[in-house]
């Protein structure tokens, strides 16, 4: 009975001890007055940018916590997300309380600053997704490593894939397309399919002639509820017998399944 007794007490000791961890940081509320360092130079109480304004403090807690390259580049984004908001709420003009569209401009004056900082943190990283938003911002050096990374494992995601393909569209435009086709390679199980994968590949094709790839590529959107064209467009725009196109949108359906399961090869769509 004591042993049961001490391993009672024991359990419920780390109960407690998790429950605190848990309640440490309810609400953001609770996060500010913790590490208010998070959240002085913010808007905070007011209704603007809200949204913005509580993801980007939480996400300095997960700075805080982890200063890693990925969880600064995270910050960054959440950064210019808020810093957009309030470029628009700082020239709305408060009914009441006038003094929060000062806040609102100094919350915004400490955005620009937060995110200088943090491009200049960033800017020796050789991250793969963070090389190619570099780039993105015009930045050729950040290019040159990214286009070094090509081939190694870093690079197999379909984000980079999709990346790479987008330097490559127009140089080479069958590496393009087999840039896209590995990109849905390397999909799991339930993916989040990027629709410009689907799309861009029913582009390319529809630009060389292809006609019966674009439209099987069209079809395979239209399966993943993706933005194309209406079926009747799709008739019209890629004339072909009944019995081809009903082969065609079997192809289209099995390539929308075999996505759907992660089990998409790119010989499917030959």
């Amino acid at each position: 009975m004591r042993k049961s007794a001490r391993q009672l007490t024991l359990l419920m000791a780390c109960l407690a001890l998790l429950s605190g961890c848990f309640e440490r940081h309810r609400s953001t509320d609770s996060l500010c007055q913790a590490e208010p360092q998070l959240c002085a130079d913010t808007n905070l109480n007011d209704g603007q940018c809200r949204l913005q304004r509580v993801n980007l403090i939480w996400q300095r807690y997960e700075v805080l916590k982890s200063p890693t390259d990925k969880e600064k580049f995270k910050e960054l984004k959440y950064t210019y997300d808020y810093q957009k908001c309030l470029e628009y709420a700082a020239r709305i003009e408060p009914t009441e309380l006038k003094e929060r569209k000062t806040l609102r401009t100094q919350a915004m004056l400490s955005a620009y600053a937060s995110i200088k900082r943090l491009n200049e943190e960033l800017a020796q990283s050789n991250d793969p997704e963070i090389l190619y938003f570099r780039w993105s911002q015009g930045d050729q050096d950040a290019l040159r490593k990214f286009l070094r990374l090509e081939g190694s494992e870093v690079m197999e995601t379909p984000d980079m894939q999709l990346a790479l393909a987008t330097f490559y569209t127009t140089k080479d435009q069958e590496k393009t397309v087999a840039l896209l086709e590995h990109a849905l390679e390397l999909y799991g199980s339930r993916p989040k399919i990027k629709p410009e994968i689907i799309l861009s590949l029913a582009t390319l094709s529809h630009q060389n002639g292809r006609t019966e790839k674009a439209y099987l590529w069209a079809k395979v959107g239209s399966e993943l509820s993706m933005p194309v064209a209406s079926q009747d467009k799709l008739n019209a725009f890629y004339p072909m017998s009944t019995e081809r196109r009903s082969e065609l949108d079997g192809q289209a359906i099995s390539i929308a399944q075999s996505l759907r399961n992660g089990e998409f090869n790119a010989s499917m769509a030959n």
